[in-house]
């Protein structure tokens, strides 16, 4: 799960990615935000996987917190085709709730991208499919690629079933693949613009408590790419403040190793064995 460079890098085969089902009017409409700084070298792949969709209803909005370079320009370059703009934030986190004022007013679905990962081809025609066929579920998520900087797969991780218990200790989510029904935001969001690192945890974990159903999809929906200048590598001593303070808030106390050790190995045991169910070609996606 959290091994990223698992072989050699080696082109992304889209074309082994599974069909996605025929579109059904009325069209669910989904409203995707791009939060973005200063990633102008990833951003264009982060937008064309976006765009490339060709989803009949999206709205889909890039807030850049005032980049210096070239992303104005890049933006520009799109036209009509996309919806941005460019202006200091105070994070993250103020960037998608800004992004989703500006675009999600009408929408059914929602998600939020960062500016350097992507989506997989047919991701929202599949997630609108399932939205559609099944009104049980309000939140959504998928298995991952890892890609290099150069968009080059690296990786993988397959995940088991949701684990409810297992996520009020690690958030093991995968963001860029998680969609989730307007009604949640309208009930627990926007999001904590307090955190830096633990932002999309902390929404899962509100809206699991508010009683809203989480479900993993057996499919791959989104790359996460792995690059030096990324967040996760460069605030991880702030992602770990973060993550104790969300436990605290959750769980009532901030947990004993031992504690947290009992609660996710079943699923990391589990985990495990799907990833090399995969692996093996055993279990396809």
């Amino acid at each position: 799960m959290s091994t990223f460079e698992q072989y050699a890098p080696r082109p992304l085969r889209n074309d082994r990615l599974p069909a996605s089902p025929a579109l059904i009017d009325p069209v669910p409409r989904i409203a995707i935000v791009t939060p973005s700084r200063n990633q102008c070298n990833y951003l264009g792949a982060t937008v064309a996987s976006v765009l490339a969709q060709n989803y009949p209803a999206l709205s889909y909005h890039v807030q850049d917190a005032a980049s210096q370079d070239g992303t104005v320009e890049l933006l520009e370059s799109y036209g009509p085709n996309l919806s941005w703009r460019s202006e200091p934030d105070t994070g993250q986190a103020n960037a998608i709730n800004t992004g989703f004022r500006l675009a999600a007013a009408d929408c059914d679905i929602m998600a939020y991208l960062n500016s350097d990962d992507t989506l997989l081809p047919g991701t929202l025609a599949y997630v609108a499919h399932v939205f559609r066929s099944r009104p049980d579920i309000d939140i959504v998520y998928g298995q991952r690629i890892f890609i290099d900087g150069d968009g080059m797969e690296i990786g993988r991780a397959v995940f088991p079933t949701h684990d409810a218990r297992a996520l009020n200790y690690i958030g093991y989510v995968p963001q860029e693949t998680m969609f989730w029904r307007r009604r949640v935001w309208d009930r627990i969001g926007p999001i904590d613009e307090s955190f830096r690192f633990v932002l999309d945890w902390d929404f899962m974990l509100r809206a699991q408590q508010a009683g809203f159903q989480m479900v993993r999809l057996p499919r791959f929906l989104g790359c996460f790419r792995i690059h030096a200048e990324q967040k996760t590598s460069a605030m991880m001593d702030v992602g770990l403040e973060e993550m104790q303070v969300l436990r605290a808030r959750h769980l009532g106390h901030i947990p004993a190793r031992s504690e947290t050790y009992r609660a996710v190995v079943p699923f990391l045991a589990r985990q495990f064995a799907y990833h090399w169910l995969h692996r093996l070609r055993i279990l396809k996606y």
